[in-house]
């Protein structure tokens, strides 16, 4: 349920910057999301439909933007993506390495009236 609380932020993050700008509404919001991020994308939706209602952001559209998850291998020192179906190198099979992108969520940029 800690996606409440996130959609929650993203819109107070548009309300501030869209009134720091004087505009009269917010069109669009993009937002990275990554794939081991632990958010769920739908959920988010879900919320900013309601949470945004009565609000300089209500009607304005929720763009996400996945972001797949990448690891540098310490077996192999190969850089590549994984599933968190499958979390093992990809080229060599091992489960030792560093995560690189993936983990991240944050409010990428807004389009604003």
């Amino acid at each position: 349920m800690h996606e409440l609380a996130i959609t929650e932020g993203i819109i107070k993050i548009a309300k501030e910057v869209a009134e720091k700008n004087n505009a009269k509404r917010v069109l669009n919001i993009k937002v990275k999301c990554g794939d081991f991020s632990g958010v769920i994308p739908s959920l988010i939706q879900e919320y900013f439909d309601i949470v945004s209602k009565g609000t300089i952001v209500e009607g304005a559209k929720l763009l996400i933007d996945r972001v797949p998850i990448k690891i540098i291998c310490s077996e192999c020192n190969n850089e590549s993506e994984i599933k968190r179906s499958d979390i093992r190198c990809p080229k060599c099979g091992g489960y030792r390495y560093r995560i690189i992108s993936g983990k991240e969520f944050y409010v990428e940029a807004l389009e604003v009236e």
